[in-house]
């Protein structure tokens, strides 16, 4: 029988322990505060930007949130992110994607300090990761992590298929597997026999925003597979993984919704609390 990995509670117990940790940083006199930037007004991402809100304020942290026009300039959005880079009682800044059109998202995403860039993906954070520095990892990959952790499934000699090479999944989770020693294997647009990578795999990471993508022609009988992706139908929330087929033939699956939705939110709880954490050390220096 295939388990279903509970996402849900296990990221319960991340956002817990780090409220616990909050408690203990703010009786010191320093609590941890997040700064949401949301352009325009994008249901999805107003969605995705409250659900953020809500978590920081359990948790106990501060809630710095800055909303502008859909039309804003360039310049303007860039001011307020160096506005909250300036401000001490800001330990983390996330900048909603996508952006509108007209803004050019990497060179923004860039404004923001290594220091207080919980969503990892500037050019400087990526940098660290990719050399294995102390640094501020991209959320979702550092879920998938944590939820093997979880589940106690061993990364070291493990072999990996990532199936996906974006920005913001693929590629650092590839670096990030790759340190705690699996052996990777990475698959994208152009690979031509995708269940050639993905059946010799223990375990098969999906993060290509293709709905349904996966199925039981990719996956070996008993392997883990994890599923990124998250797509909205008539009939509710799907991935990029044909779960119901896979029953039987998994080993353990991350169902949609559900898997690895909320650890990204307690990655991004546990990524602030970490810039507050260690822009109190002496030798931290922004950048």
């Amino acid at each position: 029988m295939t388990t279903r990995i509970d996402g849900t509670g296990i990221a319960r117990r991340i956002r817990s322990q780090v409220a616990e940790e909050v408690a203990a940083v703010a009786a010191s006199g320093r609590v941890p505060g997040l700064a949401t930037v949301l352009v325009g007004d994008d249901p999805a991402s107003a969605v995705y930007v409250a659900a953020k809100r809500r978590a920081i304020k359990e948790a106990g942290m501060r809630d710095f949130h800055r909303h502008l026009p859909q039309h804003a300039p360039h310049d303007d959005v860039a001011a307020m992110i160096d506005e909250l880079a300036a401000a001490p009682a800001v330990s983390g800044i996330l900048l909603q994607l996508p952006l509108p059109r007209h803004l050019d998202a990497a060179t923004l995403i860039d404004r923001i300090p290594v220091t207080k860039d919980v969503d990892g993906l500037t050019t400087a954070s990526l940098g660290l990761l990719a050399r294995g520095e102390r640094g501020l990892r991209p959320c979702t990959p550092s879920g998938v992590i944590e939820l093997l952790d979880a589940e106690g499934i061993p990364l070291k000699g493990a072999n990996v298929a990532v199936v996906g090479w974006g920005e913001l999944v693929g590629k650092p989770l590839t670096h990030l597997l790759l340190r705690r020693g699996a052996t990777v294997s990475v698959a994208h647009e152009f690979t031509t026999d995708l269940g050639a990578v993905t059946r010799p795999a223990d375990i098969v990471v999906v993060a290509t925003g293709v709905r349904g993508l996966i199925g039981p022609e990719h996956v070996r009988p008993g392997a883990v597979v994890i599923d990124v992706g998250i797509h909205r139908t008539p009939s509710g929330l799907a991935g990029d993984v044909r779960t119901g087929e896979l029953d039987g033939i998994a080993g353990r699956i991350t169902p949609v919704p559900g898997g690895v939705g909320p650890m990204t939110i307690a990655m991004l709880l546990v990524n602030t609390l970490r810039a507050a954490q260690w822009s109190a050390e002496p030798d931290v220096v922004a950048a």
